[in-house]
């Protein structure tokens, strides 16, 4: 199909297209196949494409692309496309970016690991956000920078050759050979990156993992805007007119929800504040500790991006190490953080520790006294000195509601920052955005912590800012509400199915405020030998969530996610958020999660329907 008929067909597609690729955080699931993520999209959008087709119906039909638009969506990976048709490249080696430098990051941060030089080149200006000498000196990045007047007139090199190009028209490029990597910036929309050449194809995964792990695709409102200049050369401006009333207003709200005065720093999703909090800490451990060890502490079960992102900044810096924190199950927290931190001691180490609280997927709540008297504990060196204390990072993305952080708060005597996905509870499943802050002993972090966000050019999107404003102000009544309703299901699931084991909080730990919404069950099982009973107990999740989504698929939802507004979670953590963890740690459970507006009696009666049927 000429370009011309692409531009006419997306054209036809953005019109037609379903108002969930816009307004949601993942499309459909119950058409999305994960081995199959973006490819299974694109074989149905260009057989759609060669038969002129873009009806309301058609699309609507199409599977989705990635199942969490952090990753990618329906139009990232069209706008990829119809670049790809453009410059007669697959669409694989187009990828767009919300961050104008993590493309750049994840070129250096592959030639760093394979020790492969790097040029880039740029004519004008490097993004404002570009900071060459902590690339260097704090992530271990190695490259040259070299100001060009015309792209052609730039010498041979021994390496990869990056060319940065600050355009209004973001969808342009004209390629040369002699260039490995186009990135294209845009002050409103992020980047878009092409792969050029089959020798440099090899790339294409380790960037796209860098996206997903350290940053997120164009969001869903920039990409429609991008496409809609890409179709008419008409580039809108992305929504952002009350962006400073909207900080103020998200920033007011996360003081009084965590009961904190640190102000706060928001990114574009929840491990985008991540990166930015350990790329932070390292920076703060580098300038102050430059001869220790930095030690990220995280629990080998917990969500699969946390585990990932922790051990992939260790495969980069030399002094960062990784090292397993059981909390789940049979493993105490207290007692783990506990042993943990002596050995730490011992070789003079700089602890960080990241733990979630309640924890995911067992919602175990750890004595909380005893936690602090364990992070406060004064520990020698094995040399007799005083040990570096812990700063304890806090994933409160299920209870973001709970205050740990003010001044007369458990954790105030603990250097602590606490972080939250906003993709969950703050937002409602509106936006991916994500943000921290930090009690008054840890408030100093923060500016490193900001530093790196800015670097990274992962701050929170002017929309993501207006969604966070809208629906923050009510987020302690939603989880309020929620909790309620996951209450009642649980002593409903207790009452008709004793035999299974509910992980949740107690009615004593709720009275303290942990309110969460998530519950993980562990269904009774049937066998002789364990491999059996493991079997049949896996077998026995699917049907229980296949039965809860067939029978109630406009609110029952096989997805990753809670906190949302309306509608019912299931998940099994072992193949979703679990996905990168060690298969040992892995937890082949259920865990659902229900929000405060949904048909709580229908799920009773679906789910006595399941016990009936065991």
């Amino acid at each position: 199909m000429e370009n011309s008929n692409i531009q006419q067909y997306i054209k036809e597609v953005l019109k037609n297209m379903p108002t969930g690729w816009l307004q949601t955080t993942t499309h459909r699931l119950d058409i999305y196949t994960e081995e199959l993520a973006k490819t299974q999209f694109l074989e149905q959008l260009e057989t759609l494409s060669n038969n002129n087709n873009a009806t309301v119906s058609a699309l609507y039909d199409l599977p989705t692309a990635y199942d969490y638009i952090r990753l990618g969506h329906p139009l990232s990976c069209i706008l990829e496309w119809g670049i790809g048709k453009q410059l007669q490249l697959p669409s694989e080696n187009i990828i767009c970016f919300s961050s104008k430098t993590i493309p750049v990051m994840a070129i250096l941060r592959k030639n760093l690991l394979e020790g492969k030089n790097t040029r880039i080149l740029y004519t004008d200006t490097l993004p404002g956000c570009f900071d060459a000498e902590v690339l260097k000196n704090n992530y271990g990045y190695q490259f040259e920078l070299q100001k060009v007047a015309h792209i052609a007139k730039s010498p041979a090199f021994e390496g990869t050759t990056i060319f940065i190009s600050e355009k209004g028209d973001i969808c342009s490029f004209d390629l040369d050979l002699n260039i490995d990597f186009y990135i294209n910036t845009h002050a409103d929309f992020g980047s878009i990156l092409v792969v050029n050449g089959l020798k440099n194809e090899d790339y294409i995964s380790p960037i796209q993992h860098v996206r997903r792990r350290e940053s997120i695709a164009m969001i869903p409102d920039n990409t429609f805007a991008v496409l809609q200049g890409f179709v008419q050369s008409d580039f809108v401006k992305s929504k952002g007119a009350n962006l400073e009333a909207d900080k103020t207003s998200v920033l007011n709200s996360i003081a009084n929800i965590t009961g904190s005065n640190v102000k706060a720093l928001v990114a574009s999703s929840g491990l985008s504040i991540q990166y930015a909090i350990l790329m932070g800490l390292v920076h703060h451990a580098q300038e102050n500790h430059p001869n220790k060890t930095i030690k990220i502490i995280v629990p080998p079960n917990c969500y699969g991006g946390t585990n990932d992102q922790a051990r992939r900044v260790a495969a980069c810096i030399d002094n960062v190490e990784v090292v397993d924190l059981p909390v789940d199950g049979e493993n105490d927290m207290v007692q783990s953080i506990d042993m943990v931190l002596a050995e730490i001691a011992k070789e003079d180490a700089v602890p960080y520790i990241i733990a979630e609280i309640p924890t995911n997927p067992r919602v175990e709540v750890p004595d909380l006294e005893l936690l602090k008297a364990v992070l406060s504990k004064e520990r020698t060196t094995a040399t007799g000195s005083i040990a570096l204390d812990p700063v304890f990072i806090l994933d409160q993305t299920f209870c973001p509601n709970v205050h740990f952080l003010g001044d007369d708060e458990i954790l105030a005597s603990v250097r602590t920052i606490s972080f939250a996905s906003g993709s969950k509870f703050p937002s409602g499943g509106r936006c991916i955005a994500g943000y921290c802050t930090a009690n008054k002993k840890a408030a100093s972090l923060l500016e490193k912590i900001g530093l790196h966000l800015q670097i990274c050019d992962n701050e929170a999107t002017p929309l993501q800012y207006e969604i966070l404003a809208a629906q923050l102000p009510s987020m302690n009544q939603r989880i309020k509400d929620a909790y309620i309703n996951t209450r009642e299901f649980v002593n409903y699931i207790q009452e008709v199915l004793p035999a299974a084991k509910i992980n949740f909080v107690s009615e004593a730990l709720a009275e303290q405020g942990f309110t969460p919404s998530v519950f993980s069950l562990d269904l009774p099982t049937k066998g002789t030998t364990s491999e059996e009973k493991e079997t049949y107990k896996r077998a026995l999740n699917l049907k229980l969530i296949n039965l809860m989504i067939t029978e109630i698929p406009k609110e029952s939802k096989y997805c990753v996610s809670y906190g949302q507004l309306k509608g019912c979670y299931w998940t099994v953590p072992a193949t979703s958020t679990q996905g990168t963890t060690k298969e040992d740690d892995k937890d082949y459970i259920a865990r659902v999660a229900l929000s405060p507006n949904m048909d709580l009696e229908l799920h009773k009666k679906i789910f006595l329907q399941f016990v009936a049927s065991i």
